[in-house]
Order: C-alpha cells, then structure tokens, then sequence
C-alpha cells in the first residue's frame, strides 16, 4: 500500500492555511493568527502514512511487532470542565504524573475546559505539550494561545490522524461526544489491528460507568469480543492507568467478526 506524506512548518511567525491543490497545504501569514504557530500540511494520503501496512497472503500483517517506549501520550478531554471539581482534579494529576514520567502530551490544541486545564498543568510543570486543532476552531478563539507548539490542520480528520501520529498510547479524560469519537475512532482502529498502541479510559467519579457497562453488554451480546473489550483500559486512579499502560503487551490481532460463518 503506498505511503502518504505529511509536512509540519514551525516558525516563530503566523500563518493561515490558504486553499492549496487539495484545498489544503498553502500557507500564507496573517497578522491576527497566534504566534509560534506550526502549521501542518497533509495529503489525501495522509492516514496511509500514519499507520503503514503491510499487505501479505490475504492478511493485514504490522511492520512493528510491539510496544515502542512510551514517549507521548495523546489525551482526549472535553471542552467544558464538567460539573464536578473531580474533573479538573484528575485532569491535573495526570498531566502532573505524564511530567514526572518525562511524557509528553498530545491533545486537541483547546484553551478552554479540561482541555485547557490539561495544557496548563503540564506547561507549568515544565513538560511537553503539543495542540493539534482544525483552522475553524482556531478562528473562534478556542486555540490555547500560550501553548508554544500548536499545529493547525486544516480538518477535524487531519487533527485526529496526525493527534494518533504522534503519539505513543492514548487517554481519555471525561468529555461529550467529541472526545468518545476520538477515543472509539482509536479503539477501533486497535481492534482492527490498524495500531498497536494502548487505549486508556479514566473514569472519573464512575462518569464512564455506562460506557464500560455497554462494552461489557456488547460482550454479552456477541457484538465485541472479549479481547477485544480488554484492548479499552478503564481504570478510575490516574497512576493505575499509567502503570498499566507502560506494561501494555499487544496480542496477537484476532479477527473482529463473531461466528462470521453464521451470517
């Protein structure tokens, strides 16, 4: 399967994505845009270069056969606090736990809710933190302006593809809908075998009870394999989490389909 490609400018200048070949991949600067901006430019092939294939005797085969050290975690987290203090508590502790750990920090690029509370706390302890966030968002001052590697993309799909390019292992701290597709987009991609990278779920105040409880009802079901459950890591303490994230041994990829013969 052919690669993609991708290409990350960084300058201590702004610019603004302008309507390339693709629609996409121009840049031009702009005096109201953020400072320290890097801007990234993708392909349409852009996904085939996240995850490289290997396409071998009818079978889907990776190219690599476990776990790399875990250097950054990307972690999806709402926009809002939530209502509970807990949220921004754990929010906190994690971005204090990934510091100390030397791990850096992916997340959506947000100044706002968690996602700013979690871009805070790890800048102020000194660790590395990378925002990725679609121009559109940027434009309605969502972006955080103090985080010193934002990348602009110029959609929601480049955000997520480059968020799981980047990033050794993922985490998802409580949030709406957008942070369960980011989080279900990657757990997908797991059980499909498309990555072999951990997938964490903090359950903050029992928040993702029902969520653990569907996957656990999809089980029953006959919708999700076992194994397949086990690839979603829920835990409720942010240093369990970590500890059995940095332990992840991937198994061997199963198929995702139940008595296929049967349909």
């Amino acid at each position: 399967m052919p690669g993609g490609t991708c290409a990350a400018i960084s300058a201590a200048v702004s610019f603004e994505i302008g309507p390339g070949p693709l629609g996409m991949g121009d840049t031009r600067p702009t005096a109201d845009a953020p400072a320290s901006i890097a801007i990234h430019t993708s392909s349409m092939l852009f996904m085939q270069h996240t995850f490289t294939r290997v396409w071998a005797g009818g079978s889907i085969r990776d190219e690599q056969s476990s776990l790399r050290r875990v250097q950054r975690i990307c972690v999806f987290c709402g926009a809002s606090p939530g209502a509970r203090p807990a949220y921004r508590e754990a929010t906190t502790e994690l971005a204090r736990l990934l510091v100390a750990d030397g791990i850096g920090v992916v997340y959506g690029g947000g100044g706002v809710g968690l996602m700013g509370a979690l871009a805070d706390a790890v800048r102020a302890d000194g660790g590395e933190v990378i925002g990725v966030i679609p121009r559109a968002l940027v434009e309605r001052e969502i972006a955080h302006r103090d985080v010193s590697d934002l990348r602009v993309v110029g959609s929601m799909h480049e955000r997520k593809a480059l968020m799981a390019d980047l990033s050794d292992a993922f985490i998802a701290l409580p949030g709406g809908i957008g942070t369960l597709e980011e989080l279900f987009e990657v757990y997908t991609w797991a059980q499909l075998g498309l990555h072999r990278k951990p997938c964490g779920l903090l359950n903050v105040d029992g928040y993702y009870d029902g969520i653990a409880d569907f996957l656990t009802h999809a089980v029953t079901e006959r919708f999700l394999r076992d194994e397949h459950r086990d690839l979603l890591m829920v835990e409720d303490d942010p240093a369990t989490l970590l500890e059995r994230i940095r332990g992840f041994e991937p198994d061997v990829a199963l198929p995702k389909w139940i008595d296929r013969e049967e349909t």
